[in-house]
């Protein structure tokens, strides 16, 4: 067996440490979210907590892991008597991205339950982590579906599996931790407010704090066991000192003072629903337990906003999660036992006493560089470079403009069925949706079509020797239900950033409308990639990525000016399709070519664009191109591409949900 990090070992990230061992004490304060780039130890510091918990007492030869003192009642291994068990460490279970619902919830065995008529259940992730850890690394990437599975089963204490009949409920209590890149996508905002506590992590930029991780983890990896030996005593202190904080929690008063800054606090921060001011009271109260006192305090109060409400304020979807400290400080303390007449003066004195919320420690999640620039920033040297003007006008670089405000669009859509990631824009088979007919598994059977299947296997009764009431199954017999759902696309931008798009108002209008058009792909689950084209040549702003936030803030820094390569853009378009398709075969794209139509440099530029725009059209890529002509005299080039592209033209204003109801059939007809 490997020998963990030890806990205690892990360099720095006071937050993480404290918001995992808090859960370790209180495992109703609803597990944690850790964000934070790759390379920040997040793995290591909870694979490391599982060594720290405590031993569980279990019925022996209970795969659900049934507490002795208090048998589950409806455990499908009992009914257990009550009595002595047998004492094993904490489990720590790994929740696979690529893992099928099955092994999340367990499976049927459908064959017997078909032919026998039992209810033959095999356990899965959820039975295995019942009063563990369970562990879900990148969270983010996971598949909607398996996320609500799991969180409900967080949430619930249990686990239900109910498929053609057969129903099955276990116990699932369990500490959740997930861990996440923000460069890699969000989780809904619904999901994160499932989370108890969340936490960012970064890498130190201190160089002495850098040297110690290299050297420790040097020194783990020369000698694993040596290493932990060394971290044993502190080890075992932080694993004392968990049992007395559980042992001391029951005891821990959270006084009406407490209560109303928690209260004040979620409101201040215009939090939605009440499950901030739940979290903020265990922890707290966890907290105060973990210092060993029997009274909530300010700064316990203050500690708990900094972890339970970061994810759970209101925000835009590409702005970072953080608080505003000033904010937090000014409503503790209007709030706490000194503030005067705005309080109950009835109500009894809360435990925190005059000393305001300064000790708190900790800081909480940091804005990202990622969260949206400057959006404010004027351009340079006036509105030159408008459409209409030849090649040279607006040919120096011009400053960012700024986006004008997001609205919501018309859905776009790739025609036909596809077989992708499953999201929300495409026609596509899934595993969850509808049923719409049925066929031999491939592999392993997910989903049973019962009909198909006692269909399949009714007219071999007889030749199968068929005596008894139950129905002779066999393997050939089974039939997968074929499902239909939605799923996400590749949507690849291709924004003009010549001169001809420079002026300010006209820059900012097409900024907010390709905003809009992230923000919609950030609601579908796409994956989003930008090309850029002035000047000389083509760059790839943003290689495909499920970060829609990035591709935002990438936009929002775009300069402008030059000349208008527009073959080059579409060039450089489709060779990134061409190697995003060979590195997810399944994801289809939908192309968003952003511009006027102009092209010029070079000899001959709009042959050469025409050319380029009929490679997307031979691949039968789905297209729609962003016309951002203006002005009384429009040359209509926008329009001549889309049908060189095989796909269709809308104007900036068409754009908006309501105004361009036929669209999407529109893009369907010209690219089937």
């Amino acid at each position: 067996m490997t020998t963990p990090f030890p806990f205690t070992a892990v360099v720095g990230q006071d937050d993480l440490r404290l918001a995992l061992l808090l859960n370790a004490v209180s495992p109703a304060v609803g597990g944690v979210l850790v964000r934070g780039e790759k390379g920040t130890a997040k793995s290591t510091a909870v694979r490391a907590l599982s060594a720290l918990l405590p031993e569980v007492a279990v019925v022996p030869g209970c795969r659900f892991s049934c507490d002795p003192s208090a048998p589950d009642p409806g455990c499908p291994d009992g009914p257990h008597e009550s009595g002595g068990g047998t004492a094993r460490p904490a489990r720590m279970v790994e929740l696979p991205v690529g893992a099928s619902e099955d092994r999340l919830v367990g499976a049927l065995d459908i064959e017997r339950a078909l032919s026998e008529g039992v209810k033959a259940f095999e356990p899965g992730l959820l039975a295995d982590a019942h009063r563990g850890i369970l562990y879900v690394d990148e969270v983010n990437l996971l598949h909607d579906h398996l996320v609500d599975l799991l969180l409900d089963a967080a949430a619930m204490g249990a686990s239900y599996v109910e498929r053609e009949g057969v129903s099955v409920r276990h116990a699932a209590r369990f500490l959740l931790v997930g861990t996440m890149n923000p460069e890699e996508g969000e989780l809904r905002p619904q999901l994160l407010d499932r989370f108890g506590l969340t936490v960012e992590v970064a890498a130190s930029r201190e160089p002495d704090l850098r040297v110690e991780v290299v050297r420790r983890r040097l020194a783990y990896d020369d000698d694993p066991a040596g290493f932990a030996a060394r971290w044993a005593e502190e080890e075992a202190a932080v694993r004392a000192r968990i049992v007395a904080a559980r042992q001391l929690l029951p005891q821990v008063r959270l006084g009406d003072g407490a209560l109303r800054q928690i209260a004040a606090t979620c409101a201040a921060f215009e939090v939605d629903g009440m499950r901030a001011d739940i979290v903020m009271a265990r922890t707290a109260t966890a907290l105060a337990a973990w210092a060993g006192r029997t009274d909530v305090l300010a700064e316990d109060v203050r500690q708990a906003a900094l972890l339970a409400l970061p994810h759970r304020r209101r925000r835009n979807p590409f702005d970072a999660p953080g608080l505003d400290e000033d904010k937090l400080d000014e409503t503790l303390e209007q709030f706490g036992d000194d503030d005067g007449p705005d309080t109950d003066p009835d109500g009894p004195d809360g435990p925190d006493g005059p000393d305001g919320p300064d000790g708190g420690g900790g800081q909480p999640p940091a804005d990202g560089p990622d969260s949206g620039g400057d959006a404010s920033t004027p351009a340079e040297a006036g509105e030159g470079g408008e459409a209409g003007q030849p090649a040279g006008a607006g040919s120096g670089e011009r400053s960012p403009v700024g986006s004008a405000e997001p609205f919501r669009t018309k859905v776009l859509s790739v025609p036909g069925i596809g077989e992708g990631a499953a999201g929300r824009r495409s026609r596509a088979r899934t595993e969850h949706g509808r049923t719409t007919g049925a066929r031999r598994p491939r592999g392993a059977l997910t989903k049973l079509h019962l009909a198909a299947t006692v269909q399949a296997a009714a007219p071999h009764q007889r030749a199968r020797g068929r005596r008894g009431p139950g129905l002779v199954v066999r393997r050939d017999d089974l039939r997968q239900a074929s499902r239909e759902g939605r799923e996400s696309n590749l949507v690849l931008f291709v924004v003009d950033a010549s001169g001809s798009m420079a002026a300010r108002q006209r820059m900012g209008a097409v900024k907010g409308a390709v905003l809009s058009l992230l923000l919609d792909a950030y609601q579908r689950r796409d994956k989003v990639g930008l090309v850029t084209f002035r000047g000389s040549a083509a760059d790839v702003a943003l290689p495909p990525t499920s970060s829609v936030d990035a591709a935002a803030a990438r936009l929002e820094s775009l300069p402008t000016g030059g000349r208008t390569p527009l073959a080059a853009g579409l060039l450089k378009a489709h060779d990134v399709l061409r190697v995003e398709r060979l590195r997810d075969p399944a994801r289809r794209p939908l192309v968003v070519v952003v511009t006027d139509g102009r092209a010029t440099g070079g000899p001959e530029p709009l042959l050469l664009a025409s050319r380029a725009a009929g490679l997307f059209a031979a691949d039968g890529v789905a297209s729609v191109v962003v016309d951002c002509e203006s002005g009384p005299v429009r040359l209509g080039l926008a329009g001549k591409l889309a049908g060189e592209l095989g796909g269709t033209a809308v104007t900036l204003d068409e754009l908006r949900a309501d105004s361009i109801a036929g669209l999407v059939k529109d893009v369907q007809r010209r690219a089937a």
